[in-house]
Protein backbone atom coordinates (compact mmCIF):
# COMPACT_ATOMS: atom_id res chain seq x y z
CA UNK A 1 0.00 0.00 0.00
CA UNK A 2 1.20 3.74 -0.81
CA UNK A 3 2.58 6.48 2.09
CA UNK A 4 -0.64 7.98 3.52
CA UNK A 5 1.13 11.36 3.21
CA UNK A 6 0.12 11.86 -0.06
CA UNK A 7 -1.96 14.62 -1.33
CA UNK A 8 -4.63 12.95 -3.07
CA UNK A 9 -5.29 14.17 -7.25
CA UNK A 10 -8.97 14.73 -7.78
CA UNK A 11 -9.49 12.41 -10.60
CA UNK A 12 -13.30 12.51 -12.01
CA UNK A 13 -15.57 11.02 -15.61
CA UNK A 14 -15.46 13.63 -17.47
CA UNK A 15 -17.62 11.97 -20.04
CA UNK A 16 -19.29 9.21 -20.44
CA UNK A 17 -20.95 7.15 -23.53
CA UNK A 18 -22.70 3.78 -23.25
CA UNK A 19 -24.19 1.65 -26.59
CA UNK A 20 -26.72 -1.02 -25.75
CA UNK A 21 -26.26 -1.17 -22.05
CA UNK A 22 -29.19 -1.30 -20.19
CA UNK A 23 -31.88 0.71 -20.95
CA UNK A 24 -29.50 3.04 -22.94
CA UNK A 25 -28.74 2.47 -26.63
CA UNK A 26 -26.73 5.09 -26.78
CA UNK A 27 -25.84 8.16 -24.43
CA UNK A 28 -22.95 10.14 -24.75
CA UNK A 29 -23.06 12.28 -21.63
CA UNK A 30 -20.82 15.41 -20.19
CA UNK A 31 -20.15 15.18 -16.20
CA UNK A 32 -18.32 17.70 -14.27
CA UNK A 33 -16.06 17.04 -11.33
CA UNK A 34 -17.81 17.30 -7.68
CA UNK A 35 -21.12 16.67 -6.68
CA UNK A 36 -23.55 14.91 -9.90
CA UNK A 37 -27.10 14.90 -9.14
CA UNK A 38 -29.10 12.09 -11.58
CA UNK A 39 -32.95 13.33 -11.09
CA UNK A 40 -35.94 11.14 -12.41
CA UNK A 41 -38.57 8.61 -12.23
CA UNK A 42 -38.29 4.87 -11.01
CA UNK A 43 -37.13 3.02 -13.70
CA UNK A 44 -35.95 5.93 -15.78
CA UNK A 45 -32.00 3.94 -15.64
CA UNK A 46 -30.69 6.29 -12.98
CA UNK A 47 -28.89 3.54 -11.35
CA UNK A 48 -27.69 1.96 -14.62
CA UNK A 49 -25.90 5.16 -15.37
CA UNK A 50 -23.85 4.70 -11.74
CA UNK A 51 -23.73 0.69 -12.50
CA UNK A 52 -21.91 1.96 -15.97
CA UNK A 53 -19.45 4.38 -13.96
CA UNK A 54 -18.43 0.71 -11.77
CA UNK A 55 -17.59 -1.10 -13.96
CA UNK A 56 -14.65 0.86 -14.57
CA UNK A 57 -13.58 -1.27 -11.88
CA UNK A 58 -12.69 -5.04 -11.52
CA UNK A 59 -15.84 -7.09 -10.64
CA UNK A 60 -19.27 -6.87 -12.23
CA UNK A 61 -20.21 -3.90 -10.65
CA UNK A 62 -22.30 -2.34 -8.12
CA UNK A 63 -25.42 -4.94 -8.73
CA UNK A 64 -23.23 -7.78 -9.58
CA UNK A 65 -25.64 -8.78 -12.32
CA UNK A 66 -24.11 -11.30 -15.03
CA UNK A 67 -23.10 -9.38 -17.78
CA UNK A 68 -25.65 -10.81 -20.32
CA UNK A 69 -28.44 -8.67 -18.18
CA UNK A 70 -26.16 -5.54 -18.78
CA UNK A 71 -26.86 -5.52 -22.61
CA UNK A 72 -29.35 -3.73 -24.23
CA UNK A 73 -32.51 -4.86 -26.22
CA UNK A 74 -31.74 -3.34 -29.76
CA UNK A 75 -30.76 -6.39 -31.26
CA UNK A 76 -27.77 -6.66 -30.77
CA UNK A 77 -25.63 -9.20 -28.31
CA UNK A 78 -22.86 -7.06 -26.00
CA UNK A 79 -22.75 -3.80 -24.47
CA UNK A 80 -19.40 -1.15 -24.31
CA UNK A 81 -19.06 1.64 -21.88
CA UNK A 82 -16.21 4.49 -23.05
CA UNK A 83 -14.94 6.85 -20.18
CA UNK A 84 -12.75 9.99 -20.18
CA UNK A 85 -11.25 10.43 -16.88
CA UNK A 86 -9.46 13.64 -16.16
CA UNK A 87 -6.86 13.90 -13.35
CA UNK A 88 -4.29 16.96 -12.94
CA UNK A 89 -1.70 15.09 -15.53
CA UNK A 90 -4.32 15.07 -18.10
CA UNK A 91 -6.81 12.57 -19.74
CA UNK A 92 -7.43 9.04 -19.73
CA UNK A 93 -9.66 7.00 -22.22
CA UNK A 94 -11.27 3.97 -20.91
CA UNK A 95 -13.49 1.45 -22.84
CA UNK A 96 -14.72 -1.65 -21.23
CA UNK A 97 -18.03 -3.99 -22.37
CA UNK A 98 -18.62 -7.08 -23.70
CA UNK A 99 -19.02 -9.21 -27.23
CA UNK A 100 -22.24 -11.44 -26.06
CA UNK A 101 -20.59 -14.36 -27.43
CA UNK A 102 -17.60 -16.93 -26.05
CA UNK A 103 -15.75 -15.67 -23.01
CA UNK A 104 -18.51 -16.57 -20.49
CA UNK A 105 -19.65 -14.37 -18.15
CA UNK A 106 -16.50 -14.70 -15.57
CA UNK A 107 -14.07 -11.39 -15.53
CA UNK A 108 -12.60 -12.66 -19.22
CA UNK A 109 -16.17 -12.07 -20.56
CA UNK A 110 -15.60 -8.08 -20.43
CA UNK A 111 -12.66 -6.81 -22.34
CA UNK A 112 -10.76 -3.16 -21.47
CA UNK A 113 -9.31 -0.86 -23.21
CA UNK A 114 -7.17 2.03 -21.88
CA UNK A 115 -6.14 4.97 -24.39
CA UNK A 116 -6.87 2.54 -27.12
CA UNK A 117 -4.71 -0.55 -25.93
CA UNK A 118 -5.76 -3.64 -24.44
CA UNK A 119 -5.48 -3.75 -20.59
CA UNK A 120 -6.95 -5.98 -17.76
CA UNK A 121 -9.70 -4.87 -15.26
CA UNK A 122 -7.22 -4.56 -12.58
CA UNK A 123 -5.19 -1.65 -14.46
CA UNK A 124 -8.40 0.45 -14.85
CA UNK A 125 -7.14 0.63 -11.12
CA UNK A 126 -3.98 2.50 -11.39
CA UNK A 127 -6.41 5.36 -13.32
CA UNK A 128 -8.91 6.08 -10.91
CA UNK A 129 -11.33 3.84 -7.93
CA UNK A 130 -14.83 3.77 -7.81
CA UNK A 131 -16.84 3.17 -4.39
CA UNK A 132 -20.52 3.09 -4.01
CA UNK A 133 -23.57 2.91 -1.51
CA UNK A 134 -26.79 1.44 -2.44
CA UNK A 135 -30.28 0.91 -1.33
CA UNK A 136 -29.69 -2.85 -1.43
CA UNK A 137 -26.85 -2.99 0.88
CA UNK A 138 -29.28 -1.11 3.81
CA UNK A 139 -29.46 -4.80 4.87
CA UNK A 140 -26.01 -5.27 4.72
CA UNK A 141 -25.68 -5.49 9.05
CA UNK A 142 -28.36 -7.75 9.18
CA UNK A 143 -27.67 -10.14 5.69
CA UNK A 144 -26.21 -13.06 5.35
CA UNK A 145 -22.07 -12.86 6.39
CA UNK A 146 -21.11 -13.42 2.81
CA UNK A 147 -22.98 -10.32 1.62
CA UNK A 148 -20.46 -8.77 4.52
CA UNK A 149 -17.45 -10.24 3.24
CA UNK A 150 -17.54 -8.83 -0.12
CA UNK A 151 -18.28 -6.08 1.30
CA UNK A 152 -15.09 -5.82 3.48
CA UNK A 153 -13.44 -7.78 0.38
CA UNK A 154 -14.37 -4.50 -1.74
CA UNK A 155 -13.25 -1.79 1.07
CA UNK A 156 -9.42 -3.85 0.88
CA UNK A 157 -9.43 -4.09 -3.07
CA UNK A 158 -10.25 0.15 -3.10
CA UNK A 159 -6.51 0.05 -1.33
CA UNK A 160 -4.80 -2.64 -2.28
CA UNK A 161 -5.94 -3.56 -6.05
CA UNK A 162 -3.87 -7.17 -5.42
CA UNK A 163 -6.69 -8.28 -3.26
CA UNK A 164 -9.09 -9.11 -6.22
CA UNK A 165 -6.27 -11.60 -7.42
CA UNK A 166 -5.82 -12.65 -4.28
CA UNK A 167 -9.48 -13.90 -3.54
CA UNK A 168 -9.68 -15.39 -7.28
CA UNK A 169 -6.69 -17.69 -6.73
CA UNK A 170 -8.48 -18.81 -3.03
CA UNK A 171 -11.78 -19.36 -4.31
CA UNK A 172 -10.00 -21.57 -7.34
CA UNK A 173 -7.85 -23.77 -4.95
CA UNK A 174 -10.87 -24.26 -2.73
CA UNK A 175 -12.85 -25.11 -5.79
CA UNK A 176 -10.42 -27.92 -6.83
CA UNK A 177 -10.15 -28.94 -3.19
CA UNK A 178 -14.03 -29.70 -2.96
CA UNK A 179 -13.76 -31.53 -5.92
CA UNK A 180 -11.23 -33.73 -4.77
CA UNK A 181 -12.48 -34.62 -1.43
CA UNK A 182 -15.89 -34.91 -2.74
CA UNK A 183 -14.44 -37.47 -5.05
CA UNK A 184 -12.04 -39.24 -2.18
CA UNK A 185 -9.27 -38.68 -4.52
CA UNK A 186 -6.00 -40.68 -3.62
CA UNK A 187 -3.95 -38.09 -5.41
CA UNK A 188 -2.78 -36.89 -2.00
CA UNK A 189 0.08 -34.91 -3.33
CA UNK A 190 -2.15 -32.72 -5.47
CA UNK A 191 -4.73 -32.38 -2.75
CA UNK A 192 -1.51 -31.26 -0.23
CA UNK A 193 -0.22 -28.67 -3.08
CA UNK A 194 -4.11 -27.50 -3.17
CA UNK A 195 -4.23 -26.95 0.41
CA UNK A 196 -0.93 -24.94 0.44
CA UNK A 197 -1.77 -23.00 -1.75
CA UNK A 198 -5.16 -22.20 -0.10
CA UNK A 199 -2.98 -21.68 3.10
CA UNK A 200 -0.90 -18.77 1.00
CA UNK A 201 -3.31 -17.17 -0.40
CA UNK A 202 -6.10 -17.27 2.56
CA UNK A 203 -3.28 -16.07 5.45
CA UNK A 204 -2.77 -13.17 2.64
CA UNK A 205 -6.73 -12.18 2.49
CA UNK A 206 -6.48 -12.39 6.51
CA UNK A 207 -3.92 -9.71 6.76
CA UNK A 208 -5.07 -7.47 3.87
CA UNK A 209 -8.44 -7.92 5.63
CA UNK A 210 -6.90 -6.76 9.10
CA UNK A 211 -4.58 -3.84 7.89
CA UNK A 212 -7.69 -2.30 5.92
CA UNK A 213 -10.00 -2.58 9.51
CA UNK A 214 -6.52 -0.87 11.16
CA UNK A 215 -6.55 1.76 8.95
CA UNK A 216 -10.36 2.46 8.62
CA UNK A 217 -10.15 2.33 12.44
CA UNK A 218 -7.75 5.13 12.34
CA UNK A 219 -9.92 7.04 9.44
CA UNK A 220 -13.41 6.35 12.06
CA UNK A 221 -11.35 8.54 14.82
CA UNK A 222 -10.74 11.62 13.08
CA UNK A 223 -14.94 11.03 12.80
CA UNK A 224 -16.29 14.68 15.17
CA UNK A 225 -17.76 12.97 17.98
CA UNK A 226 -21.86 13.57 18.39
CA UNK A 227 -21.40 13.84 14.48
CA UNK A 228 -24.39 13.35 12.21
CA UNK A 229 -22.78 9.52 11.51
CA UNK A 230 -21.71 7.82 14.11
CA UNK A 231 -18.62 6.27 15.31
CA UNK A 232 -18.23 2.52 14.22
CA UNK A 233 -16.36 0.22 15.77
CA UNK A 234 -15.29 -2.48 13.48
CA UNK A 235 -13.92 -5.89 13.85
CA UNK A 236 -13.51 -9.48 12.08
CA UNK A 237 -14.40 -13.11 13.21
CA UNK A 238 -12.46 -15.28 11.84
CA UNK A 239 -9.62 -18.09 13.11
CA UNK A 240 -6.39 -16.78 10.70
CA UNK A 241 -7.69 -12.63 10.70
CA UNK A 242 -7.51 -13.59 14.57
CA UNK A 243 -3.96 -14.81 14.27
CA UNK A 244 -2.99 -12.21 12.62
CA UNK A 245 -0.45 -9.99 14.07
CA UNK A 246 0.21 -12.16 16.71
CA UNK A 247 2.01 -14.69 14.73
CA UNK A 248 4.78 -15.04 11.76
CA UNK A 249 2.84 -15.62 8.60
CA UNK A 250 4.70 -18.68 8.01
CA UNK A 251 3.14 -20.04 11.46
CA UNK A 252 -0.34 -19.23 10.33
CA UNK A 253 -0.08 -21.15 6.81
CA UNK A 254 1.32 -24.16 8.16
CA UNK A 255 -1.42 -24.19 11.23
CA UNK A 256 -3.91 -24.32 8.47
CA UNK A 257 -2.62 -26.49 6.49
CA UNK A 258 -3.17 -29.03 9.37
CA UNK A 259 -6.20 -27.65 10.22
CA UNK A 260 -7.24 -28.39 6.36
CA UNK A 261 -5.51 -31.78 6.22
CA UNK A 262 -7.35 -32.60 9.54
CA UNK A 263 -10.74 -31.42 8.24
CA UNK A 264 -11.09 -33.59 4.95
CA UNK A 265 -13.39 -36.34 6.11
CA UNK A 266 -15.45 -33.28 8.01
CA UNK A 267 -15.91 -31.73 4.79
CA UNK A 268 -16.11 -34.57 2.50
CA UNK A 269 -18.95 -34.95 3.85
CA UNK A 270 -20.39 -31.27 4.67
CA UNK A 271 -19.40 -31.54 0.90
CA UNK A 272 -17.43 -27.84 1.34
CA UNK A 273 -15.01 -26.27 3.07
CA UNK A 274 -15.86 -25.87 5.74
CA UNK A 275 -12.68 -23.37 7.52
CA UNK A 276 -11.37 -20.42 6.56
CA UNK A 277 -10.92 -16.80 5.48
CA UNK A 278 -14.31 -17.66 3.38
CA UNK A 279 -16.08 -18.33 6.43
CA UNK A 280 -15.20 -14.97 8.29
CA UNK A 281 -17.63 -12.49 9.25
CA UNK A 282 -17.47 -8.13 9.97
CA UNK A 283 -18.75 -8.02 13.16
CA UNK A 284 -19.67 -3.69 13.23
CA UNK A 285 -21.15 -1.85 16.54
CA UNK A 286 -22.56 1.35 16.85
CA UNK A 287 -20.11 3.21 19.42
CA UNK A 288 -22.15 5.79 20.75
CA UNK A 289 -25.00 3.47 21.75
CA UNK A 290 -22.77 0.39 22.39
CA UNK A 291 -25.16 -1.83 20.03
CA UNK A 292 -24.30 -4.20 17.62
CA UNK A 293 -25.17 -2.55 14.12
CA UNK A 294 -27.80 -5.77 13.84
CA UNK A 295 -29.75 -4.51 16.70
CA UNK A 296 -29.94 -0.91 15.34
CA UNK A 297 -32.64 1.14 13.51
CA UNK A 298 -32.83 1.00 10.06
CA UNK A 299 -32.21 4.66 10.18
CA UNK A 300 -29.13 4.14 12.78
CA UNK A 301 -27.69 1.36 10.28
CA UNK A 302 -27.73 3.39 7.21
CA UNK A 303 -26.28 6.38 9.18
CA UNK A 304 -23.64 4.12 10.30
CA UNK A 305 -23.21 2.74 6.73
CA UNK A 306 -22.78 6.28 5.38
CA UNK A 307 -19.94 7.01 8.08
CA UNK A 308 -18.08 3.96 6.76
CA UNK A 309 -18.42 4.91 2.93
CA UNK A 310 -17.09 8.48 3.93
CA UNK A 311 -13.94 7.49 6.25
CA UNK A 312 -13.35 4.90 3.36
CA UNK A 313 -13.24 7.44 0.74
CA UNK A 314 -10.91 9.47 2.78
CA UNK A 315 -9.03 6.40 3.19
CA UNK A 316 -8.52 5.75 -0.53
CA UNK A 317 -7.76 9.29 -1.45
CA UNK A 318 -4.65 8.71 1.28
CA UNK A 319 -3.74 6.01 0.25
CA UNK A 320 -4.20 5.68 -3.88
CA UNK A 321 -3.35 9.18 -4.06
CA UNK A 322 -6.39 9.86 -5.95
CA UNK A 323 -9.74 10.80 -4.94
CA UNK A 324 -12.25 7.94 -5.34
CA UNK A 325 -15.68 8.65 -7.16
CA UNK A 326 -18.62 8.11 -4.79
CA UNK A 327 -21.62 6.34 -6.34
CA UNK A 328 -24.76 7.25 -4.40
CA UNK A 329 -28.20 5.64 -5.08
CA UNK A 330 -31.00 7.06 -3.34
CA UNK A 331 -29.03 8.39 -0.67
CA UNK A 332 -31.34 11.77 -0.08
CA UNK A 333 -34.28 9.87 0.01
CA UNK A 334 -32.89 8.12 3.19
CA UNK A 335 -32.10 10.55 4.92
CA UNK A 336 -33.41 13.39 6.97
CA UNK A 337 -32.43 17.14 6.26
CA UNK A 338 -29.91 17.44 8.65
CA UNK A 339 -27.98 14.14 7.91
CA UNK A 340 -28.48 15.30 4.15
CA UNK A 341 -27.06 18.46 4.46
CA UNK A 342 -23.64 17.05 6.19
CA UNK A 343 -23.17 14.81 4.17
CA UNK A 344 -23.37 17.23 1.20
CA UNK A 345 -20.86 19.19 3.08
CA UNK A 346 -18.65 16.47 3.94
CA UNK A 347 -18.92 15.28 -0.19
CA UNK A 348 -18.00 19.32 -0.76
CA UNK A 349 -14.86 19.04 1.07
CA UNK A 350 -13.51 15.73 -0.14
CA UNK A 351 -13.31 17.22 -3.34
CA UNK A 352 -13.79 14.45 -5.50
CA UNK A 353 -16.81 13.45 -7.61
CA UNK A 354 -20.12 12.19 -6.62
CA UNK A 355 -23.12 11.05 -9.00
CA UNK A 356 -26.11 10.71 -6.40
CA UNK A 357 -29.23 9.89 -7.31
CA UNK A 358 -33.03 10.57 -6.84
CA UNK A 359 -36.82 11.17 -7.48
CA UNK A 360 -37.32 13.68 -6.08
CA UNK A 361 -34.87 16.61 -7.46
CA UNK A 362 -36.66 19.05 -4.82
CA UNK A 363 -33.93 16.92 -1.66
CA UNK A 364 -30.89 18.36 -3.15
CA UNK A 365 -32.58 21.93 -3.15
CA UNK A 366 -29.53 23.13 -1.09
CA UNK A 367 -27.04 22.16 -2.98
CA UNK A 368 -28.72 23.39 -6.52
CA UNK A 369 -25.60 26.29 -7.31
CA UNK A 370 -22.91 24.11 -6.39
CA UNK A 371 -24.15 20.46 -8.13
CA UNK A 372 -24.58 19.64 -11.70
CA UNK A 373 -28.55 18.52 -11.98
CA UNK A 374 -29.49 16.08 -14.69
CA UNK A 375 -32.74 14.79 -15.57
CA UNK A 376 -32.98 11.16 -16.83
CA UNK A 377 -36.12 9.96 -18.21
CA UNK A 378 -36.82 6.58 -20.89
CA UNK A 379 -33.22 6.05 -21.24
CA UNK A 380 -32.04 10.03 -22.32
CA UNK A 381 -29.81 12.18 -20.01
CA UNK A 382 -30.41 15.81 -20.32
CA UNK A 383 -29.51 19.00 -18.38
CA UNK A 384 -32.12 19.67 -15.64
Amino acid sequence: MSDLAREPDPVAVSRLKLANFRNYASADIALEPGLVVLAGENGAGKTNLLEAVSLLTPGRGLRRAAYSDMQGKAGTTGFAIHATVENPDGETEIGTGTSGTAGGEGENGRRVRINGANATADEMMERLRVAWLTPAMDALFTGPAGDRRRYLDRLVLAIDPAHGRRALDYEKAMRGRNRLISEDSRDVRWLEAIEAQMAETGVAIAAARMELLQLMRAMIEKQPEGGPFPKSDIALKGDLERMVGARPAVDIEEYFIERLASERPRDRAAGRTLSGPHRSDLLVRHRPKDMAAEFCSTGEQKALLVGMTLAHARLTAEVSGMTPILLLDEIAAHLDEGRRAALFSILKETGGQTLMTGTDAALFASIAHEAQFLTVANGTVSPA
